[in-house]
């Protein structure tokens, strides 16, 4: 398969280790591009509900094709978020070309783009981290049943449902969460000079202008893997949403064989192409 170039890919909100994460299509997805920069805006590995019984190949595969693009020249900037928070230990770490890191200042031409998860402007988390975890259990519930439930509408031949969207579109609280998050966002960066700020967090793809008193910047969110399989992709001066969409080959892309899976093996070749670009 012909991979799409790109020059920079955002993705965020994948939440691997859980059943609600949509691995398969991830993988898809990065198999065919063949960006410059990849960009894991925070949420990639959903740290605080990991099951040791569950992480399956699917998902094993999603971090192999990361560090597989990795290992080619790719530069992949893992931005944390809340769900895998305790990684920001290790913030400003480089292995090869990846970097560990809570947030990017991204230079596109003469426009700078400034990068972050989002969760910072979430009080609950913030003060009772506790019940934010709760919410991210009874989310990963809800996801699952809707899972089950689309799979039985797939089967009847109507439109996949989405539980969750129902419920956000329909309270006003969370609608309100929402526009201020975007909001919030969009004026600090107007007022530190950036011309795009990119979050995750909210799970709600968004590319809008937003202005202020003290000028305008373009919010942009990269959604999530798990309902509405979206990233952001910049090319010739340009952001677009990616919407994934089920393709003819899939099934067949999907019969690839883990056995050989060498994570030692790619990390290596990470590294030694890293040596190679600085000798």
């Amino acid at each position: 398969m012909k991979k799409r170039k790109v020059e920079v890919v955002v993705i965020s909100d994948v939440h691997l280790g859980t059943y609600g994460c949509r691995a398969k299509e991830l993988y898809r997805y990065l198999k065919s591009i063949q960006p410059t920069t990849l960009i894991l805006n925070g949420d990639i590995v959903d740290i605080w509900q990991f099951r040791k019984r569950y992480f399956p190949k699917s998902h094993l595969k999603v971090i192999k094709q990361i560090i597989s693009l990795a290992s080619k020249g790719t530069q992949v900037h893992y931005l944390t978020g809340n769900h895998d928070e305790m990684l920001r230990r290790f913030s400003d770490a480089s292995f090869g070309n990846i970097h560990l890191q809570d947030k990017l200042v991204l230079s596109l031409g003469d426009q700078k783009a400034w990068i972050f998860h989002g969760d910072i402007f979430d009080a609950s988390i913030q003060s009772a981290k506790w019940i934010a975890k709760l919410g991210g259990w009874g989310y990963d519930l809800l996801i699952t049943i809707n899972s089950f439930s689309n799979w039985c509408l797939e089967k009847i031949g109507r439109e996949r449902f989405s539980f969750s969207k129902m419920i956000k579109n329909s309270v006003k609280k969370a609608v309100k969460y929402i526009t201020d998050f975007e909001d919030t966002a969009a004026e600090l960066a107007v007022d530190q000079g950036f011309d795009f700020v990119i979050c995750g967090h909210i799970h709600q793809p968004e590319m809008r202008e937003v202005k202020t008193k003290n000028g305008s910047c373009v919010y942009l969110n990269s959604g999530d893997w798990i309902e509405n399989l979206t990233a952001l992709e910049y090319n010739d001066g340009v952001w677009q949403m990616y919407h994934y969409q089920n393709e003819d080959n899939d099934e067949k892309e999907d019969v690839e064989d883990l056995n050989d899976l060498d994570i030692h093996r790619l990390i290596k070749k990470v590294t030694d192409y890293k040596n190679e670009q600085s000798a």
